[in-house]
């Protein structure tokens, strides 16, 4: 059985996620109300109005044991979540302390069959002034990444983003260092060095790479890492507390498969963040991957979904926030339908890295642009940088490389101006 599509479903979050069938979601990317942090008017139903942490976290993670049934064993779950600072002990915390509810919903999962793949740090640049001056201002929140299975989709290649060094890049490959300080004399796997603990990892992936004469990854493209650097989004709309869409495309487009096959529902496999084949014999037909928002709040879920080709799921409680996501969304939709229709979009990394095998040129937001465009675009800008020049300067001259000369002819004397006054 299928599970609705493209719809905001009206309803309290574990009721209605009880009406979606088994099995049918591939990822859920969501942000649930702060633990009495803001009001929502959305009657006893609520979430984040309980009278105590305790009672918020159980809420939540009945939610997320709901969750656990609708996702496919592909499928992750993506939560972001704020802490918060006790005001009083009935609260669960003494007084200023912080009540640590990202710490405690991370463990509440762990102990519910989930696995914690990543404590994702949320750093915002432009965080919230505070005028406390015996402690730090917060400037970040949680995303955890979770999981039911071992075994699940993830496209790193969809999200990877360009490396900021190529120290160690050689031009002739080298041989790799063994962990004794000397070069290796076999192709065989390094030893583990003896003082590496039972969970420590190898380190040998580097040290291959720079075997090869590269500084990472063949793409020139580095993981992303678990600190997310995303600027909070202005919203002019109803909903005062919108996440931004950039914080939902990096989880969206890595664990969210373009396609999926319609019968089984397996993900397509992936090359370069585009789908390239099924990975099951059904010989069916396809359809878009499908994220799930149980707190749609304004619809940034869907709005990112609908940007990037694939399917959305959305539950809120309160009616007007019903109406903004569904508008948000379709005014999306309509802009992407008067687009020329390319095929699938390349996403940043992948662009990036066809745009230096093939010599053409990528904005600075990822997307790939015709040479043509671009010349354009930069006459434009020339034209824009010549109007602003003030008159009275000579532009420099290319062949002598000296610097401006002030030309006073085209200045008015100063006896004329003094006269004027």
């Amino acid at each position: 059985m299928n599970s609705p599509r493209n719809t905001v479903l009206d309803g309290d979050a574990r009721t209605v996620l009880a009406t979606i069938p088994d099995n049918s979601i591939d990822t859920v990317i969501t942000s649930p109300p702060y633990f009495l942090l803001r009001r929502y008017h959305a009657g006893t139903d609520e979430v984040g109005a309980e009278p105590t942490v305790a009672e918020y976290l159980t809420r939540l993670l009945d939610v997320c044991d709901e969750i656990a049934r609708v996702l496919k064993p592909t499928g992750s779950l993506f939560i972001n979540v704020a802490d918060s600072y006790s005001r009083h002990d009935r609260f669960g915390a003494p007084p200023k302390g912080l009540l640590l509810v990202p710490q405690r919903l991370a463990l509440g999962l762990a102990d519910r069959g989930w696995t914690i793949r990543n404590h994702i740090v949320w750093a915002k640049p432009n965080p919230t002034p505070a005028s406390v001056t015996d402690r730090m201002t917060a400037t970040h929140e949680t995303v955890l990444h979770a999981v039911r299975e071992r075994r699940y989709f993830y496209d790193l290649d969809t999200c990877r983003v360009p490396m900021k060094s190529t120290r160690g890049l050689t031009t002739r490959p080298q041989r790799a260092m063994s962990n004794t300080g000397s070069r290796a004399t076999s192709a065989r796997r390094p030893q583990r060095p003896s003082w590496a603990g039972p969970l420590a990892g190898r380190n040998d992936g580097l040290e291959r790479a720079r075997a090869e004469g590269r500084a990472g990854h063949p793409s020139g493209l580095k993981n992303p890492g678990d600190v997310w650097t995303i600027a909070t989004a202005g919203f002019r709309g109803a909903h005062h507390a919108v996440f931004p869409e950039a914080l939902v495309e990096r989880p969206l487009l890595a664990t969210c498969p373009a396609r999926v096959c319609a019968t089984c529902g397996l993900p397509w496999r992936q090359q370069d963040g585009k789908p390239i084949a099924a990975a099951c014999s059904c010989e069916a037909a396809w359809q878009p991957g499908l994220v799930l928002d149980p707190f749609m709040g304004a619809g940034t879920t869907g709005v990112a979904a609908t940007r990037h080709g694939r399917d959305w799921l959305g539950i809120e409680l309160n009616p007007n926030y019903r109406d903004l996501a569904t508008n948000r969304i379709a005014a999306t939709a309509s802009v992407r339908s008067h687009r020329p229709n390319d095929g699938d979009a390349p996403t940043q990394g992948a662009s990036l890295a066809h745009s230096q095998a093939t010599d053409r040129p990528v904005d600075p937001d990822g997307v790939l642009r015709r040479p043509d465009q671009c010349r354009r675009r930069q006459t434009v800008r020339t034209l824009a940088q010549a109007r602003r020049r003030p008159q009275h300067l000579a532009l420099p001259s290319r062949e002598s490389g000296r610097r401006p000369v002030r030309d006073d002819r085209h200045r008015p004397s100063r006896a004329r101006t003094d006269h004027g006054r």
